[in-house]
């Protein structure tokens, strides 16, 4: 069932993220930028986890989670430790909501647009995973650039 792996991975790699975040040395260099890396591996880290409730949460769980994607990128500052809870968090909101969907509802329509065109449900959470994969390698680069 394609549902139990979806869950697995994003259990997987959120929990990477959780220990890519605590493996800074210095909490400071979370938030971090160079000359050629733009985004700190924490805000990196809050657009991971708004993306994520927004997508996944709101608009398959219901949870009702309202995103405000431009704190994403312009917060600074959070503490470690509330990063760590916010991933801890989105762990959970996935994985309840994606043990509501039947095969049958990841068939269906993806609720918005969200690119060019509709989707697919099952397409849109790869997607979103490929998504988490992508900035969770930026992270790791970070970390090994710029924590020191």
């Amino acid at each position: 069932m394609i549902t139990e792996s979806l869950k697995s991975l994003y259990n997987r790699d959120l929990n990477k993220l959780k220990t890519e975040i605590e493996a800074y040395q210095n909490e400071e260099n979370l938030w971090k930028t160079d000359k050629n890396i733009a985004n700190s591996a924490g805000n990196l880290c809050l657009h991971l986890v708004g993306n994520l409730n927004h997508f996944i949460g709101t608009h398959l769980g219901n949870t009702g989670y309202v995103r405000h994607r431009e704190l994403e990128f312009s917060l600074k500052a959070v503490p470690r430790k509330e990063l760590i809870e916010k991933i801890r968090a989105t762990t959970v909101v996935i994985e309840t909501a994606l043990s509501q969907l039947s095969e049958d509802d990841l068939k269906k329509e993806y609720p918005l647009v969200v690119f060019e065109d509709t989707m697919t449900t099952d397409y849109f959470l790869i997607h979103l995973i490929a998504h988490l994969d992508y900035h969770l390698g930026q992270i790791n680069y970070h970390r090994r650039l710029l924590d020191y």
